[in-house]
């Protein structure tokens, strides 16, 4: 009988000779332990090496793939404006998701993640999207100017910010279209700035200073972590609408590999360094890894130059033995450097003779080694 492992069937063939002239029919035995095993596929994928999963959750969080499970969701009010075809025509050719859909706040964008199905196991840079969203609303400048009139009677940081919901998840921005512009259209003709007026019309409308209006951007900014973006038309908007998408689709990329070791810090022999034990064995190795160290030097040129020195030590008396600067500086410039068959000999030359002794005799840290770099 032929044994099969876990999930599968055994069979027994009762024989395959021929009984007066006749084939013995063929016997199929099914085993009781045919659904206690995983399927081959899904032993396969369990078995799936890290490596692999790395892969996998790479490619998930490319910027095009996050990009087209990226969703702008564009509250209905803000088609209301003439200017918002621009705004739809520049994310239409985005490669993202657009839906129009009420929002929480009028006139506001929103940006939603949408996971992977499957989403890779080792892809948890995307749950941030999820948890906290990103939202851009969009204010008239007279709205922005009374709310801004209300920050500057508080002599205290603001609790809460006039144009958003308190304890809201969601990260906002906001953006003012044409606020220079209106500034300057309501100014009295004898003045470059508003006038603070007494009658509570003037206050209804919120009538404060260019100057007032730069400190309330600096209060948001400092207290409140809150970005105003003031755009000077619909067209500057859709650019910026569009850059911060694309960033958006950046982002777990960026996340996932600062989030990882770097590939040189792996364990192995060759990035452990050179080994140095106590009676002094591998400082030779060490000072041949230094020289190396420096621009444009093959082994062949380090290894001329620790065999004349072998230690820096030898190498710094040596250079404060010279009796001129020029001497000092071409110490080492006449080394021969053991050339392979069929190559013409050649020195270590000036140029690193001199890099070597600035750097073990100099006492400026900003001075520049390399003159080429």
């Amino acid at each position: 009988m032929a044994e099969v492992g876990p999930g599968k069937v055994k069979v027994s063939r009762l024989g395959r000779g021929l009984r007066l002239g006749h084939r013995r029919p063929q016997t199929w035995e099914i085993s009781d332990s045919d659904g206690e095993g995983v399927p081959a596929r899904e032993v396969s994928t369990q078995a799936r090496s890290p490596a692999g999963e790395r892969r996998a959750a790479a490619k998930a969080l490319r910027a095009d793939q996050v990009l087209g499970r990226l969703v702008v969701c564009v509250d209905p009010a803000v088609l209301e404006d003439a200017g918002s075809d621009i705004l739809m025509e520049a994310l239409g050719t985005l490669g993202c998701e657009c839906r129009i859909e009420p929002q929480h706040q009028a006139r506001s964008l929103r940006w939603n993640v949408v996971r992977p199905d499957p989403a890779p196991s080792n892809v948890p840079l995307e749950a941030k999207a999820e948890n906290e969203q990103e939202q851009l609303l969009l204010l008239e400048p007279q709205e922005f100017l009374q709310g801004a009139a209300q920050l500057t009677q508080i002599t205290d940081p603001p609790c809460s910010i006039p144009w958003l919901f308190p304890k809201s998840l969601t990260r906002s921005h906001l953006a003012v279209i044409g606020l220079d512009a209106y500034l300057w259209s309501h100014q009295l003709s004898s003045q470059k700035t508003w006038q603070l007026k007494k009658s509570k019309e003037a206050h209804a409308r919120g009538a404060i200073s260019w100057a007032e209006v730069e400190e309330i951007l600096v209060l948001l900014q400092l207290h409140a972590n809150l970005d105003v973006l003031l755009m000077a038309s619909w067209q500057e908007l859709s650019q910026y609408v569009c850059a911060f998408t694309r960033a958006l689709s950046q982002l777990p990329s960026k996340q996932l590999r600062d989030s990882q070791a770097f590939s040189f810090c792996t364990a192995g022999h060759w990035a452990s360094g050179q080994q140095v034990t106590r009676d002094g064995s591998g400082l030779r190795g060490v000072w041949w890894r230094q020289i190396r160290q420096f621009n444009r030097v093959s082994p062949a040129v380090a290894d001329a130059v620790v065999t004349a020195f072998p230690s820096p030590r030898l190498l710094q008396q040596a250079l404060l033995d010279c009796s001129t600067e020029q001497e000092r500086l071409s110490l080492l410039a006449d080394l021969p450097v053991k050339a392979h068959k069929g190559r013409q000999p050649r020195r270590v030359g000036p140029d690193l003779s001199r890099r070597i002794c600035i750097f073990l005799t100099t006492t400026n840290p900003d001075l520049l080694l390399d003159l080429s770099s």
